[in-house]
């Protein structure tokens, strides 16, 4: 198993959202200028805004699809949302940030802040290769989001690249 899989595997990303699959593209997720790396847990004041997202990869020409998800919605111990949806661009050209990507998925699917209420949550970012641009159809809705079943309805191409960290809701006394 590769050592950049690892991480997603302990933290039970891979077999929740995702099966095995090999990384072989560069996703560096920033919040206010610090990337965090898989596991890492964020305060909610440092993810109160959208994330940079950088993608490596060798061709303009090639075409990704950027997922963020919650699997742990409403909570880890009762996860019935399993999965909510919180953002999803398309159309990424290779080489670039998701903001060169077109947002395909209408005025509710656009980035949502995360904001647990119960609970540590796991927030997953998932990078498809597409097979073609505009192929990707926005999902119905943001609850009960299946990762696997979209890439499936929509043919994305293989999983290139992902990574997670947790968060949980601040208590009133880690508040300032």
């Amino acid at each position: 198993m590769s050592r950049m899989i690892e991480p997603l595997a302990l933290g039970g990303v891979v077999v929740d959202v995702l099966d095995f699959f090999t990384p072989i593209v560069n996703l560096k997720v920033t919040y206010n200028k610090h990337q965090f790396s898989n596991g890492q847990e964020l305060m909610p004041l440092a993810i109160a805004v959208k994330p940079r997202v950088e993608i490596g990869g060798d061709d303009m020409r090639t075409a990704f699809t950027l997922i963020m998800t919650d699997p742990d919605a409403p909570s880890p111990s009762s996860p019935y949302l399993r999965e909510h949806l919180h953002w999803i661009v398309t159309d990424i050209p290779g080489t670039t940030d998701a903001s060169f990507g077109k947002q395909k998925t209408g005025e509710l699917r656009d980035h949502e802040i995360p904001k647990p209420i119960i609970g540590i949550h796991r927030f997953v970012f998932i990078l498809f290769k597409q097979k073609g641009r505009e192929t990707v159809r926005p999902p119905v809705s943001r609850g009960h989001f299946n990762t696997r079943n979209f890439s499936e309805e929509n043919g994305l191409g293989p999983r290139v690249a992902a990574v997670y960290f947790n968060t949980q809701r601040e208590t009133a006394s880690r508040r300032r």
